[in-house]
């Protein structure tokens, strides 16, 4: 009979889909550990990164939900800097978690990022979004190849109702939020806990890697 626990590592996992993926998690038989910006990792800085995986040792899934504010805007006018800035933080930091976590890996073990929607559907003022999701959408299968057996695969989500709207105005969110029920074929907006359901998928089923699951409500139909 197994006795030991699978260990999560979950990054981004203090609030959004990451807290809600943690909590579906904390029903199994398992060790999570969570960390982000507000637990002292900086995932943009790779030392600190490197330090992070040292600490915890040997795991079984490495899961990046941590996003990055990405400027809006056309390309004329973004702030190249801050373009720059989230990069550096949402690409270049799944990055350095990967090319980290992949030491401490266990036979069996995977390794799940996250995109979004933005990476193929064509929407003027969001290059920034659309080039970092675009980018590890296609880093995943790269990265699939280079590290087998260990999988690797990417969750794009669709617009999702969690924390990451609260510096909009109410009516504005609001207004999104109506919008998206009204137009998805789905009729509703994505909940924290529909987008969990498919890490979940990736991470239990072996046969899977190098794969992208969208999870958008039928966003990139049309």
């Amino acid at each position: 009979m197994k006795t030991d626990k699978t260990v999560y590592v979950i990054i981004g996992g203090t609030s959004g889909i990451g807290a809600e993926l943690a909590k579906q998690l904390k029903q199994e038989n398992a060790t999570i550990h969570v960390a982000s910006r507000n637990t002292g990792l900086d995932i943009s800085d790779e030392q600190s990164v490197y330090r992070y995986f040292e600490s915890i040792g040997a795991i079984d899934h490495l899961i990046v939900t941590a996003g990055s504010f990405a400027p809006a805007g056309k390309v004329v006018d973004v702030e190249t800097v801050l373009a720059k800035a989230a990069f550096d933080t949402k690409f270049w930091g799944s990055i350095f978690a990967a090319k980290h976590a992949a030491r401490y890996l266990k036979q069996g073990g995977s390794i799940t990022l996250t995109s979004g929607m933005l990476s193929r559907k064509v929407v003027a003022n969001t290059y920034v979004k659309t080039a970092i999701n675009a980018a590890l959408e296609a880093v995943t299968k790269v990265l699939a190849k280079e590290l087998a057996p260990i999988r690797v695969n990417t969750v794009s989500p669709g617009l999702t109702q969690t924390q990451a709207y609260k510096g909009m105005r109410d009516e504005d969110r609001s207004a999104m939020y109506q919008h998206s029920q009204n137009t998805l074929p789905v009729g509703k907006v994505g909940q924290a806990s529909d987008i969990a359901m498919a890490y979940l998928l990736v991470m239990q089923n072996t046969y899977m890697t190098g794969t992208v699951i969208d999870v958008d409500g039928g966003a990139l139909l049309g």
